[in-house]
């Protein structure tokens, strides 16, 4: 028996499915995207080994230009406002709102010169995924061990004054599509206090009206980006890292609010300090 036409049909099957129901909709995105990156990070380690033979900031770039292309694929659009306060010779902790797996082509769109991002070690092992982001210089931690955390964070510290990096992280410590900001973990603000260097905060506005997990939905879109002032940290000490920590969340959490279009209700997420230490 011929298995073609049985494979049309179920191809034909498969199309009409994808076209009737959201929900078979959704996950062919999600599938489509796991495919990009996997194929994406294949193709840029090649890139990358080629052209600067290991691991190194300067990948970062080609990373980032293979990223920024998904938003063909999935016709969204990124409005930024105040890219060029990222754009500084000095080391800095840039600190952003964390929402779903699509954050990585947010970050790509802005991501400034001389920029690495910190991580869980787990993502460390996702082959290909893994291999790009450890030859793009990012730093690992493992969070179920913070003895261990700690000791990269303050290699970290060392190294973005050396080198002269700007360091991206996520202060919620998880992904977060509620609409609001989780409380922060202290660890970027320990990070920028011990270097002495400013922070900045980054605010996308909420994935909501085209990406929701929950309703199944995943459609096209825009994201409005605010680039916030810097905050500087010069004379701090560690006893200031809570007021800091306040300071960038009700920023930020005002910022995600009027970008998005959404009330602000008061009391509607814990105070920054609930969070323990990273």
């Amino acid at each position: 028996m011929e298995l073609w036409p049985w494979l049309s049909a179920a191809l034909l099957l498969l199309l009409l499915l994808v076209q009737l129901n959201r929900a078979a909709r959704f996950y062919a995105k999600i599938a489509l995207y796991c495919v990009l990156c996997f194929t994406a990070s294949i193709l840029a380690a090649a890139v990358c080994l080629l052209r600067h033979g290991g691991r190194t900031v300067e990948n970062m770039s080609i990373i980032s230009w293979w990223v920024r292309s998904f938003k063909y694929v999935y016709g969204l659009r990124f409005e930024i406002n105040g890219r060029q306060k990222l754009e500084v010779d000095h080391p800095c902790v840039i600190i952003s709102n964390h929402q779903s797996i699509l954050d990585m082509m947010g970050l790509m769109e802005i991501l400034p010169q001389r920029c690495v991002q910190i991580a869980k070690r787990e993502l460390l092992f996702m082959g290909p995924v893994g291999l790009i982001m450890y030859l793009g210089g990012v730093f690992f931690i493992n969070r179920q061990r913070s003895s261990t955390a700690m000791t990269v964070m303050a290699d970290v510290g060392e190294r973005m004054v050396r080198e002269n990096l700007k360091v991206w992280i996520y202060p919620e410590g998880t992904r977060n599509d509620n609409g609001d900001l989780l409380p922060f973990k202290k660890g970027a603000f320990y990070l920028a206090i011990q270097a002495q260097v400013p922070v900045i905060p980054v605010v996308y506005s909420s994935f909501s009206s085209f990406y929701n997990c929950r309703m199944k939905l995943f459609t096209s879109g825009t994201v409005k980006v605010e680039v916030l002032d810097a905050v500087p940290t010069s004379g701090l000490t560690v006893a200031d890292v809570p007021k800091l920590m306040d300071t960038c969340h009700q920023a930020m959490r005002t910022t995600l609010f009027h970008i998005s279009k959404m009330p602000q209700e008061n009391g509607a997420t814990a105070g920054p300090g609930a969070q323990p230490a990273q």
